[in-house]
């Protein structure tokens, strides 16, 4: 053996050594040597975790003594507490080299973590508490899809770095009560990851683990779960009035089903999967179903490009279909008869795409039905060794070295004289870990069997914990039970998160700052967001204080419980609420230019000259209002949340467009509880462009909040599932007429996720219209919509049906269209008009589009996505997205009186349009048009299509053909003066003649403005512009990502973001400042000052720069086309 060099080894300690292995050889049988035999060969690495941080004191390399380590650090932080935005209580337990997050993973717990800097890089277990239910769990895929895209992210850099580091794969492991796994298998059709392994351990109780085969976590008062770091006692909690829900369709005796049973038909069985034939009604196997499916959602090892055989006849209608070539035996595309028409297909056997296997082959998941049960836990460090005594060592004649090394591991060594020394012979005393109690009580019914729990009493159990965390529901603080509880338990510090001890304060304190700021230029378009810091909800509900325990916390954001080295509340660590009330003293967070220039824009809207041009818009609906509740892309971040837009038209009702995450907290900001009565009660259609999770995880929310208002409280122990048909129109109608109901519509794999979802929870599901629309383009250009559950499809056209008149009347529209767009596989924009005239068109996320073009022809309103910045149309292109000047093109196209852009790149963190230059040939790129249907095309069924096939190919494989819009005169005009675009037209027929009413406007979070008042944010617009260049140079905080800081980049960037607003229409010319790459100003003929800016040379973006828009929030289907569509772009 090779001593190491530096370290003082001598010839002679090495020789010894090498006789102790040999003697190890003649005693391998010995369980003491082997274990003493297996350590000293392991490397020896500066022990964590539960050992504390590793010593500054030099370590000998593979022999080291462990002296003078570190004393550990463990604590608790509060993430969120219940206000309306951020719904619950979610903790972080925080070591040196791992995190834990645990409680209520709400909606808006990514975006909360954000703004409080909580980085989730080393989370590996997730602890969800309380009832399996939306509200707990509604944030858990996004948390998930984030975890998995950081684990990515970090493999690739390891890569571009050549890292010979072997570290252990990351995966993550969720813990919580019955359904949870079924819960995140729903997401099979839009989430999709491959670098991080997910597991789920589910808690039950006694009744349910006979059949199960799986085991009560603490029973005999053992740890449910532990690892190096902690020990964990999960206590589920049955209500004392449970009524457990039965269906119709479970009290029948199923037959007996195999695993393919579940399985698309035809399809090859699941990677890895040997699942036995078990009855449908086994919980073993609806849990392996659905463990399985969560498996290849995240560790799949599914690859784009490979192809599989399959008979002619097997393959989808819609699949791109491949053979080779019997000569060259090259692989080339198919061209005959294929399946599903009129001529028979050949015998042969062809090649397709390998389809993505969790979403393709499980196409309806085993029905669950709700669970009661809450979920608290005990959580409690692990002990820590005591002090090696070298005095004690020496007693037992223990030679210095590797055995005092492996004493100090806590493994028994055995001397040369056969005599075994045990490590509490040699070490000092040991000291108990500090734990704390996290315990979820939804309501009263949960209170007694929490406290009955044998675990209070437990000694080895309850040694160590000096806390407990009280995640309580409404009211429950009230109970006399649990009051005399926590009075009798005086000697532990008791810390209570609840909707009755905490004011409504900001949670996302970045977003709320710039909506100060907002309102201080704009008060009628930028509202404050309603908050209080201050008044709980009902004066007095802090009785708790009457009790007489000494150690009662009431939680906040920030605030603190230390676990190592002792148990502590440390409150100076506490998050301070953002007060937002707009008083002299915040009017001056202005500069004086910017309230210059707000004044400015404020005097010219009362001019007569602007008043005369209000006057005369001669616009339908002029009154409807735009509420733009999220503007982000992808992900939320600490200024934006994900897409969701609510249009309210008088006299017809309330219309959301996408529904991303923790919507209804924003709606909760905006609208005080009366006013959001009538928004829900008004609510007619809920549209979801597509199934990127980024537009719709918000969706069971705000359907529970409408059913609860209009048709009072949900039955928890109601399982909503229809198992019939309704049968022709007069039945349909009657369901119409007879109940009060919403009106969903979305392709239809997001009403399978509604539907599969319903199982784990009752949110209203039987309530909904669920309207799956089937565009048909080309010259017969109409629109069909299935019906799920009814016997025939619904049209708008038919004005003689009954029932078509009926769903004009409960939806307050008078048509509605929809078409493919090019995005991501089923992506649609839709069109709806009213009976005035009033017409809306929204693209939901996809690249200009001439279909969309001919159905939002003449409309009042378009809500366009502009992800991208003119400089990055690459990343369009490649993404899928559009670019600010492609979306004021398509607006131009159709004749649209209003534009308002939406969906910006996270990576302009507070600017909605962080553009450096703007193209101002406003016409689009062959490659910029989704594939437009031929005249012979036909309804797509989405429900049948294989999950690899993106638009395009779907277009092309029915006859379809690109129709690009021609190029015109109209294709190069430039931008007037201030806010107008010439050429733009609201006669469809007569695009030639150009006027100068199309407005632009840019959306910002929380933005309401009225259809009349589009023009006005055009005279604000200089003002905004200077409000954030100096919020960029000034404001200390920074995104969590890194971005690009050098000087020219700087420079660019502020003179980019004025520019851009003046290409938008804005901010006067005289307001813009040279470009940083250069620009030409003329005028043209009629005197209008324009600039024609270069286009920029595409930069490659740098590594430090956000990723936000890369990766969306869930997959819908992995595209063939891209890279950046397979990880969800």
């Amino acid at each position: 053996m090779r001593a190491p060099l530096g370290l003082g080894w001598s010839k002679h300690k090495v020789e010894n050594i090498h006789k102790l292995r040999l003697s190890w050889t003649i005693r391998a049988r010995d369980p003491v040597l082997t274990t003493q035999r297996r350590l000293l060969h392991s490397p020896v690495r500066r022990p964590r975790g539960v050992l504390g941080r590793p010593s500054n004191r030099p370590t000998k390399v593979g022999f080291s003594v462990i002296i003078g380590l570190r004393t550990m650090h463990a604590w608790i932080q509060f993430i969120t507490t219940p206000t309306v935005d951020t719904p619950g209580t979610a903790l972080l337990l925080h070591f040196d080299d791992k995190r834990y997050i645990i409680g209520n993973i709400h909606e808006g717990l990514t975006r909360a973590c954000i703004q409080m800097g909580v980085k989730l890089t080393k989370a590996s277990e997730i602890f969800i508490t309380g009832k399996t239910e939306w509200k707990n769990t509604g944030g858990l895929m996004g948390v998930v899809m984030t975890l998995a895209d950081i684990t990515t992210t970090a493999d690739v850099e390891r890569i571009n770095k050549k890292s010979r580091a072997q570290d252990k794969k990351p995966s993550l492991t969720i813990h919580g009560g019955a359904n949870i796994t079924h819960t995140l298998a729903t997401g099979r059709r839009f989430i999709f990851r491959k670098g991080m392994p997910v597991q789920v351990k589910e808690y039950l109780e006694p009744e349910h683990l006979e059949s199960s085969g799986r085991h009560k976590s603490g029973h005999g008062l053992e740890p449910g779960w532990a690892d190096p770091h902690i020990q964990v006692w999960a206590m589920v909690i049955e209500p004392s009035s449970a009524e457990q829900p039965t269906t119709a369709a479970e009290s029948k005796s199923p037959r007996k089903r195999s695993f393919n049973d579940f399985a698309r038909e035809g399809g090859p069985p699941t990677e890895g999967a040997k699942l036995a034939e078990l009855k449908e009604s086994s919980p073993g196997l609806k849990k392996d179903i659905c463990a399985n499916v969560v498996m290849e959602m995240f560790a799949s090892s599914w690859q784009k490009d490979s192809l599989q055989e399959l008979p002619l006849a097997e393959v989808g209608m819609l699949a791109n279909i491949f053979v080779r070539n019997k000569v060259t035996k090259k692989i080339e595309q198919y061209t005959g008869p294929r399946p599903g028409g009129e001529v028979p297909v050949p015998d042969i056997r062809v090649l397709v795409r390998k389809p993505w296997p969790a979403a393709s082959q499980v196409r309806s998941l085993p029905r669950t039905k709700p669970s009661h049960s809450a979920i608290s836990y005990i959580i409690r460090c692990q002990r820590q060794r005591g002090k090696f005594l070298v005095e004690k060592a020496q007693k037992w004649n223990v030679p210095p070295g590797p055995l005092r090394a492996m004493l100090t591991r806590g493994a028994d060594v055995r001397l040369k004289d056969g005599t075994i020394i045990k490590p509490e012979m040699v070490l000092g005393e040991g000291k108990d870990g500090g734990g704390v109690v996290v315990a979820d009580l939804p309501s009263q019914d949960y209170i007694h069997g929490l406290l009955s729990r044998p675990e209070w009493k437990a000694l080895e159990v309850m040694t160590g914990v000096e806390a407990v965390i009280w995640i309580l529901g409404a009211g429950v603080s009230q109970n006399e039970g649990l009051q005399n509880f926590i009075n009798d338990h005086k000697h532990l510090k008791h810390i209570i998160s609840s909707p009755d001890h905490g004011p409504n304060y900001l949670a996302f304190g970045s977003s709320a700052r710039v909506s100060n700021l907002l309102n201080q230029v704009d008060p009628p378009r930028f509202p404050i967001p309603i908050h209080d810091n201050v008044t709980l909800p009902d004066d007095g509900q802090r009785s708790m204080d009457k009790i007489g325990a000494p150690e009662i916390i009431y939680a906040e954001p920030g605030l603190k419980v230390q676990l190592e080295p002792s148990v502590s509340i440390q409150r100076e660590q506490r998050e301070q609420a953002v007060s937002l009330t707009v008083t002299g003293d915040m009017k001056e967070e202005l500069s004086e230019s910017v309230r210059g220039l707000a004044e400015h824009a404020r005097r010219e809207i009362l001019s007569e000259p602007t008043r005369t041009e209000m006057d005369n818009q001669q616009l339908p609906s002029p009154d409807a209002e735009i509420i733009c509740l999220g503007t982000g892309s992808a992900s939320p971040s600490k200024y934006r949340n994900v897409s969701a837009t609510l249009l309210r038209v008088p006299g017809a009702g309330s219309y959301l467009l996408d529904c991303g995450e923790n919507t209804l907290g924003q709606l909760r900001r905006l609208y005080s509880p009366t006013e959001l009565a009538q928004v829900l009660r008004d609510l007619k259609v809920i549209w979801i462009s597509h199934l990127h999770a980024d537009h719709h995880l918000g969706i069971t929310s705000v359907i529970k909040a409408w059913y609860e208002e209009v048709h009072g409280t949900l039955n928890p122990a109601q399982t909503p599932w229809r198992n019939s048909l309704l049968q022709g129109p007069e039945e349909m109608v009657k369901a119409l007429v007879s109940e009060t109901r919403l009106c969903i519509i979305s392709p239809r794999s997001m009403q399978d996720w509604l539907r599969e979802y319903s199982s784990v929870e009752n949110f209203g599901f039987d309530r909904l219209v669920q309207l799956a629309p089937n565009p048909i383009t080309g010259t017969n250009a109409r629109l069909t919509l299935e019906w799920i559950y009814a016997s025939e499809p619904v049209t708008f056209d038919d004005n003689h049906s009954l029932l078509t008149n009926t769903l004009k009347s409960i939806t307050g529209l008078a048509d509605i269209r929809t078409c493919f767009v090019s995005h991501c596989l089923g992506a649609q924009a839709i069109a709806l008009t009213f009976p005035d005239g009033f017409k809306f068109s929204y693209s939901g996320d996809c690249r200009p589009s001439s279909r969309f073009v001919e159905i939002g022809r003449g409309s009042t309103v378009l809500l366009h996505e502009a992800t991208f910045e003119d400089e990055r149309r690459g990343d369009a292109r490649a993404k899928k997205h559009s670019t600010t000047s492609e979306a004021i093109a398509v607006g131009k196209k159709m004749g649209a009186r209003r534009i308002l852009l939406t969906h910006f790149s996270q990576r302009y963190s507070k600017t909605p349009v962080g553009m450096e230059s703007m193209n101002l040939e406003l016409g689009f790129d062959e490659d910029a048009e989704d594939l437009a249907g031929g005249t012979n095309q036909v309804p797509i069924p989405l429900e049948g299509m294989n999950m690899d096939i993106p638009m395009d190919e779907i277009t092309q494989s029915q006859g379809g053909h690109a129709q690009p819009i021609p190029s015109t005169s109209e294709s190069t005009s430039s931008f007037t003066n201030p806010g107008a675009v010439q050429g733009a037209t609201t006669n469809p027929g007569s695009e030639d003649t150009s006027v100068r009413d199309l407005k632009v406007g840019v959306a910002f979070d929380y933005m309401k403005v009225k259809v009349k008042d589009i023009m006005l944010l055009e005279k604000f617009a200089p003002a905004l512009v200077k409000l954030f260049e100096e919020a960029e140079s000034e404001d200390p905080e920074e995104e969590h990502v890194e971005k690009p800081d050098t000087k020219p980049e700087m420079v660019k960037k502020k003179t980019g973001e004025r520019n851009a607003m003046v290409e938008s229409g804005h901010i006067p010319r005289s307001a813009r400042g040279d470009a940083a790459n250069g620009a030409e100003s003329n005028e043209l003929a009629n005197g209008v000052g324009v600039v024609q800016v270069q286009n920029a040379k595409q930069e490659t973006p740098k590594k430090s720069e956000p990723s936000d828009d890369v990766v969306d929030l869930g997959t819908t289907l992995p595209d063939t086309t891209s890279e950046a569509a397979a990880a969800g772009a």
